[in-house]
Formats: C-alpha cells, structure tokens, sequence
C-alpha cells in the first residue's frame, strides 16, 4: 500500500500510522493510538518497577578482639540480612599491633561461615583490602528464613499475671511474733 494511502486511512479513523520495521523490505507500519501505546508502556514499567527487590549491600563490622557473644549477635543480624534479600559485607578492621595478626581476623570470618553454611553462600573469600579483612555473603538458594513467631499472651497479660503472683504470696510482717516477745523477755529476767 502506499505511504499516501496509509496516512489517509489513519485520518479517517482518527489515529496515527506508526513505522514498525523500517529496515524491512517493505518497511511495516501500523495504525494505532501512538500516545494511548506510550501511556500503557509508561503504565507496564512502573508496574514491573514496583515488583522489583532492589538487592542492597549492608556491612557489620567487627574487630579482631570482638568477644563470643558478641559475634553471635552479629551472626543474627547477618541471617536477618538475608532473610530480607539483601548482600552482606561481613568486616574485621584491625588498629595498631593487630594488624600483625591478619590470621584472627581470618577465623573469625571462617567460623562466621561454618555458622551461616546452610543459610548463606560466600560470593566473595575474606580478603585482605588495607586495613579491613572483608568477605561478602548473599543468601542460599532454596533457603527460606524461619517464620517469626508471635508470644502466646500479650505484653499486658504477662504483667499482670506477675502481679497477681505477688499480691497472692502470703506477706511477712515484721510485727514481733509471741515466740519472739518470749525470748526478749527471758533475756530481761538473766
């Protein structure tokens, strides 16, 4: 068809003629509503923009004279990272002296990893990178975090059931018992 016919096919209808392929032989075009497609494409991205997790990177960082405990709360945060989706840069940072011993720094990043095993993949060994031993960890695939669960009695309800303990205990006085009164007096008469 003609470029001319088509474009007064595309008045009559009221829409516009479109080239599809321009590089084909004969170049393809299409009649359509051009701004009603560019609104619904608009419409498509933002949509599968909404969906998307963005995977952000979060750090936690240690020293080399970090204590036991102490790394397993950080061992906690790290899998509550993961279980949000996102990458986490484990870090040892070492000061002075300690920087003669990068190989502390070494196992605690390795135990770090024996304890995330079934939960995390290393994407990245621990490296050495100036004065900071780092190691990046993303998440298992197949992994699923465990479902938080919900304390059986309300905060309130815990409290007050305390109290009623407390009242219901059986009180002391310091009021002198008649045992008591009877020893004083004896102590008087000797």
């Amino acid at each position: 068809m003609p470029p001319l016919r088509a474009l007064d096919i595309a008045r009559e209808r009221n829409l516009d003629l479109v080239e599809i392929s321009p590089n084909a032989i004969p170049p393809v075009c299409k009649l359509m509503d051009y701004g009603k497609y560019k609104y619904e494409q608009a419409k498509k991205e933002n949509e599968a923009r909404k969906n998307q997790k963005t995977i952000t990177l979060k750090e936690i960082r240690m020293r080399p004279r970090t204590d036991e405990h102490d790394i397993d709360v950080k061992t906690r945060k790290i899998q509550e990272f993961l279980a949000e989706g996102d990458r986490v840069r484990v870090s040892v940072q070492f000061r002075g002296a300690e920087m003669r011993h990068p190989d502390i720094g070494r196992k605690m990043l390795d135990e770090i990893a024996e304890v995330l095993k079934g939960t995390a993949i290393i994407e990245r060994n621990p490296v050495m990178e100036g004065r900071m031993m780092s190691m990046i960890v993303s998440r298992a695939p197949g992994w699923e975090p465990p479902k938080k669960q919900l304390p059986p009695a309300g905060k309130h309800q815990g409290a007050k059931a305390q109290a009623d303990t407390r009242t219901s205990a059986p009180s002391q006085t310091l009021a002198p018992t008649s045992e008591s009164i009877d020893v004083t007096e004896a102590s008087k008469e000797s």
